[in-house]
């Protein structure tokens, strides 16, 4: 006798079905099913077939694929008595809780207890997993509640990277056996953060199923996407192997969050930033502030005149938030020290920082502050008096000249909330750029469980503090990090070329308004590179603006354009912040595409990056993607006055705005002029 039970909204069905006794499994996620469908019957009707070679019965792909019951593939769990025993429940289904968007229910046999939760909000699927023993155990794995992938799905993308190289996507196509990913340095991770989409024929950012997926933990994890013996397929996601430590009788994944889309990458990506942009909202100070830091014109050589020259500068180019980084406190003239002595260094700032901070906002900016409290340095009082505090042994490498302080230890977290605590309520701090600049010597999730409580506990005592997530650039980020702050900080390259491509894949996950972009500095310090001015501002004003450059290597033209381009920003960032960020599939490998659609669809941006040179010698149409067809546009080049001298030819929108249907603008495209590798077209539209 199969159990079922559905849950629906306006985007989605999800149907999960159990064997009488068993526990239930996902065997339906995507779009919506017809109210008279028969639940038992869709589910009969993916029995697999026994053939040779096979077990007499086929294990189903459950919330948590059972290894006592000849499950062909990866177990969802996998744990150990006392004595280092495996063991391996039958778990037997126990009580349900249902309603239309919900699902709760436990499973238990002989003292363990499973607990499954599965929610349909704001058009996602959330979903977590928990497990209670009488009886300590060792626990290698807990997956969150297992996906079977779709039959149609035919392949899989995950995001790789690297330090100033961060979201590069991988597709994989479907073959027998493991595609593993795991990361082991306890954080998201530049390599492989935890972000998955599954694929049909075809799926392009416009047209296509998609179904995305998003583990919320900043912690190590590990992601297991299987093609099992018998064609079927499942994709697991939970923390990193041996994260949680020792003999325990409780352990929680953390959520997967998924969505599901039927018109492409695009919708997908609509609900997890509408989502992101939610969570972090009610902490975030509005409407966003244009950022000023330091980080890149002075480093860690503060000096008060100085500062206040660059602030006054940064100010009259239309910052609205100055953030004080690196080199404030302790003794920090280098990276070599004074991490974990989180005291104001009296030779740079014999006054405390209230001064310069007051200075800073009688110049209309509020003040931040960088930090990186979860990080020590041999070289620091905090060390010298608690080696102890350290998180692994004290002859581990360093990285970055750093060592990681035990967040598990509550004296470790009552301490740096006592020195945190005391330099924010020395001055108006109104934004933390929150660091973690070092790997992990071991995966821990107590290590992040400790975070949490410290994030909360400042949270608490400030709440009206900006967080931001940084580490060394986009190494953590997550949804489960973004529950506890307001910023990431996506990448440390602020190479405007090499952030574009960063931010348009980004975009598949995080909105505008949380993603800070900054405008570096002529001669980029992690490229190389030079590149002009307005290309750097527009790639920047893509997101949550900012400048990380000492202003006063500015020429008059360059101060000009960049002022030019920031009062572009604030004019548009009321709606622009709450856009739907669109990414367009360019007919020219060398362009760069995306569109900011309004939530009410009435206007909208296109920023056309110029990423190299097109291999046709005049630019395609560029089709655009979520307008109404019916509707009527007005198009117009807001920096049309950039063309270039190689550009001859007569066209229209050269002289002026066009009006153009949706449809001619979504079928057709909108055809530019040409222009140079390094730089962007910005067009708005306007639905008539």
């Amino acid at each position: 006798m199969m159990q079922t039970w559905r849950l629906d909204d306006e985007i989605q069905t999800v149907v999960l079905a159990a064997p009488e006794g068993g526990l239930p499994g996902i065997a339906y996620w995507g779009a919506p099913l017809p109210a008279s469908e028969d639940l038992a019957t869709l589910a009969a009707a993916q029995v697999v077939d026994v053939s040779g070679g096979m077990m007499d019965a086929t294990a189903p792909i459950s919330v948590c694929p059972e290894a006592r019951r000849a499950f062909p593939g990866q177990p969802g769990l996998r744990l150990s008595d006392a004595q280092g025993r495996a063991v391996t429940p039958c778990l037997a289904l126990g009580t349900v809780e249902a309603g239309p968007d919900r699902f709760e229910a436990t499973a238990s046999e002989g003292g363990i207890t499973y607990q499954l939760s599965l929610h349909l909000r704001e058009g996602l699927l959330v979903s977590k997993a928990a497990l209670e023993m009488d009886a300590p155990h060792r626990v290698e794995w807990l997956a969150a509640p297992v996906l079977p992938v779709p039959a149609q799905s035919d392949g899989l993308t995950d995001v790789s990277g690297r330090w100033i190289g961060e979201f590069q996507l991988q597709r994989h196509d479907w073959r027998p056996g493991i595609h593993l990913r795991e990361a082991r340095q306890g954080r998201s991770g530049h390599e492989h953060p935890p972000f998955a989409l599954l694929t049909t024929p075809g799926t392009t950012n416009a047209a296509g199923e998609v179904w995305a997926l998003a583990y919320g933990w900043p912690g190590g994890h590990r992601m297991v996407a299987e093609e099992l013996p018998d064609g079927r397929r499942q994709i697991q996601f939970g923390h990193a192997t041996g994260a949680y430590d020792g003999l325990v009788t409780r352990v929680e994944s953390a959520e997967l969050t998924g969505a599901y889309s039927a018109a492409g990458l695009n919708g997908a990506a609509v609900r997890l930033q509408r989502h992101l942009r939610a969570l972090t909202a009610p902490r975030a100070r509005q409407p966003r502030p244009v950022h000023y830091n330091c980080w890149e014109a002075v480093y860690f050589d503060h000096d008060r005149a100085v500062l206040d020259e660059i602030a006054e500068q940064a100010a009259e180019l239309g910052a609205e938030r100055f953030v004080l980084d690196d080199g404030w406190f302790g003794r920090r003239d280098d990276d070599t020290t004074s991490l974990g002595d989180w005291e104001i260094d009296p030779r740079k700032w014999p006054d405390g920082l209230a001064p310069f901070a007051e200075y800073v906002r009688d110049l209309g900016m509020g003040f931040g502050l960088w930090v990186e409290p979860e990080m020590v340095n041999f070289d620091s009082a905090l060390y010298r008096a608690h080696p102890d505090w350290l998180l692994g042994p004290a002859d581990q490498p360093p990285g970055r000249q750093q060592y990681v302080l035990d967040l598990a230890q509550e004296a470790v977290r009552d301490h740096l909330f006592k020195r945190l605590d005391a330099v924010l309520s020395s001055a108006p701090i109104e934004y933390l750029k929150w660091d973690h600049n070092r790997l992990l010597p071991m995966v821990d999730a107590a290590q992040v469980a400790g975070l949490y409580d410290l994030l909360d506990r400042l949270h608490a005592a400030h709440p009206t503090v900006e967080i931001e997530s940084c580490a060394s650039g986009g190494g953590r980020i997550d949804l489960g990090i973004l529950s506890r702050t307001q910023r990431v900080w996506l990448s440390d390259s602020n190479d405007a070329l090499e952030r574009l491509r960063i931010q348009h894949d980004a975009a598949l996950f995080l909105p505008a308004a949380i993603t800070g972009s900054h405008v570096g500095p002529r001669t980029c310090h992690t490229s190389g590179r030079v590149l002009d001015m307005s290309f750097r501002g527009w790639v920047a004003a893509q997101r949550h603006m900012g400048f990380e450059m000492d202003p006063r290597e500015l020429t008059e033209d360059e101060a000009a354009t960049l002022r030019e381009i920031t009062l572009w920003w604030k004019t548009n960032r009321d709606w622009r912040m709450q856009a739907d960020i669109l990414r367009l599939d360019s007919r020219d490998p060398a362009v760069i595409a995306e569109a900011q659609l309004a939530q009410d669809g009435s206007r909208f941006v296109v920023f056309v990056g110029q990423a190299a040179t097109s291999a046709q010698i005049a630019p395609r149409p560029l089709a655009l993607c979520g307008l109404d067809p019916e509707a009527m546009y007005e198009v117009d080049l807001v920096n049309r006055d950039q063309a270039s001298h190689l550009s001859r030819g007569a066209m229209p929108i050269k002289d002026g705005p066009l009006t153009l249907s949706g449809q001619a603008l979504m079928r057709h495209g909108l055809t530019l002029p040409w222009r140079f590798p390094g730089t962007m077209w910005v067009v708005e539209g306007r639905r008539l």
